[in-house]
Formats: C-alpha cells, structure tokens, sequence
C-alpha cells in the first residue's frame, strides 16, 4: 500500500451498528409499532387476530408469499396448543422467521488470492458508496482491499470511486473513460497480486436490469476474472435500495439469473424503508442478506444478522 495511506481504522462496534440500525428503523416506524401492539396484546387468537397479523406483515413488506407461509405455521401450532394466546404468537413468530434465515449462508467468501467480490446493482441502488464503506468495513478488520473501477462508462463513476477510496484509505485501479471494464478487473487483480491487497471490490456501471446487452458485459467480467483464478469471483454481491421494496425481487432474479448471485447488500433502510423487505426477497429468491447500510458514513455498513435484524422488525415499543 502507499505510504501515505492512513493508519488501520479501529473496528467498528458491531452493538453500535445494530444500535444505529433500529434508532433508524424507529424513526419512521410509530404506526407500524401501534399495528404491532394492537395485534399482539388482544386477548385471543380469534378470526381477526389472523387476518391483521397478514395485514400488519404485508404491510411492513414482507411479502405476501413468506407472510402466508408464516402465519400458516402460526395457526398449525395454534391447532396443536402449543401457541395459547396471541403473546405466545410473537415469540413463535420470531423463532419461526429466525429459523427460515439461518437457512442460508451469511458469511462473504473471501479466501481467494486475492478475493474477487463483483458489485452489481442498478442505477441509484447506492452501489459505490457500498463499495466504499465495504472497503473501509474490510480494513477494519484485517484485510487490504483494492478497489477496481470498471464502471467505465460515465466519466464521473471513477472520481466518485476515487473519493469513496480515499475516505476508505485504500488504493484503486482505473483506466480511461469508455475502457473496456474486463481489462480494468483483470488489472485490479494482477495489482493486488503485486501490491499484497487481498481483496479486490469491483465496481461496475450501474445498468437498468432489462438490458440484455449490458448483463453480457457483467458475464464478460466475470469470465475475465475466471482466467486469473477459476474460482473468481468469489462473491457477487447485488446491491439493492430497501425504498423499492417488494419491486426489487424483480431485479434481483435477472441479476440472479444472468450471472448467479451469492447475497445481497441492503442498502437505505432509513425509517421510511419497509424493512420486511429482507424476508420477502430472501423467501422467494433463495439468495441471502450478507450486508445492510443504513446511512452516507464510513460505519454505515455491516455485516447482516438476523437475529438483530428481527429484534429490531419487531419490537413493540418506540424510543
């Protein structure tokens, strides 16, 4: 690295993440808290206890097919006595959707030499801000990531980069604007091979999901990465804005679809973002949450857990 690279960032508290996570999530969730509350401190399971219990999922943008599912489960443990009263519902209820996510894997991926971690997203999504505060997220616990800015199409995408790298205190490779973004990716890699990074993070342009032409070049990518390992890229990561909600399933299963997906990177779950939509997407997709982000700062990100996450979706009381 350069020597006027600044010194290792301190770890960010993970506690103070998920502190600033469900701060974030209160800020904008008073109604839904009160529907939380009317549903679970009724006094029995009655007709109307189900029907608002879907209504109260739907709405936080869980998804009609998870939240069927759901509830389903709820009233077959119901039948069976094992759930009482509607109390009990919300502890069975957070077991219930806790056990659904720790069905799939978490974990980045990050044993190549160096990693390869492919960022995907549409245009807005947050995408290079991600791969900023996933830089800086990675530095502070250990690793030397590069970044690689192979979205080479708009000339500003490789000073936004730039900048988002200097907050990070990382290094980047970048060609000319109109470069062809394989060569820039097969360059970052040979660099962090030379340079002892171990991670390189690659940008790319942001691409309305429908463009068949523009997710042959993501395919392009990926193979050109192939050639110096071939289990590169060792995650692809699409980046997703939470406001979207439910609308984002789409997106994802092209990007799924065209050029395979490990897990997801929610980003902008501020209080007006309905945070069910993790679920939703999770349950009719298959691809995981690895990452969520919260805000523009530098420990805006982290990795996801979903027993935070779900404390959080569900707490019945506001700040």
């Amino acid at each position: 690295m350069s020597p006027n690279t600044p010194p290792e960032p301190a770890a960010p508290s993970r506690g103070g993440f998920w502190k600033r996570f469900t701060d974030t999530l209160d800020a904008g969730r008073r109604a839904y808290v009160a529907d939380l509350k009317e549903v679970f401190l009724r006094p029995a399971l009655d007709a109307s206890f189900w029907e608002d219990l879907e209504s109260t999922l739907l709405a936080a943008d869980v998804g009609v097919k998870t939240t069927e599912a759901v509830v389903e489960e709820l009233r077959s443990q119901a039948a069976g006595a094992h759930v009482r009263s509607p109390q009990e519902a919300l502890t069975y209820l957070r077991d219930i959707l806790a056990s659904r996510m720790d069905e799939l894997p978490r974990a980045l991926n990050l044993d190549g030499k160096p990693a390869v971690v492919l960022v995907v997203g549409v245009n807005g999504s947050g995408k290079t801000t991600t791969i900023g505060k996933l830089a800086h997220l990675l530095r502070s616990r250990g690793r030397r990531p590069l970044l690689a800015a192979a979205d080479t199409y708009r000339a500003a995408a490789v000073d936004q980069l730039r900048l988002w790298a200097e907050r990070a205190g990382v290094e980047v490779v970048a060609h000319q604007a109109g470069a062809d973004p394989g060569a820039v990716a097969f360059d970052a890699v040979e660099a962090a091979r030379a340079r002892g990074a171990d991670v390189v993070l690659v940008d790319t342009a942001g691409r309305l999901h429908t463009r068949n032409d523009l997710m042959e070049e993501l395919r392009k990518v990926r193979r050109v990465v192939q050639r110096l390992d071939p289990n590169a890229p060792q995650e692809v990561l699409a980046v997703l804005d939470a406001h979207i909600g439910q609308n984002s399933a789409q997106q994802v299963k092209v990007f799924r679809d065209a050029i395979g997906l490990s897990g997801l990177v929610v980003t902008k779950l501020d209080g007006s973002a309905r945070a069910g939509v993790i679920l939703g997407i999770e349950e009719e997709l298959g691809v995981p949450t690895k990452l969520v982000g919260i805000g523009e700062g530098l420990d805006d990100l982290d990795l996801f857990e979903p027993s935070r996450y779900l404390q959080a979706l569900l707490r019945m009381e506001n700040p």
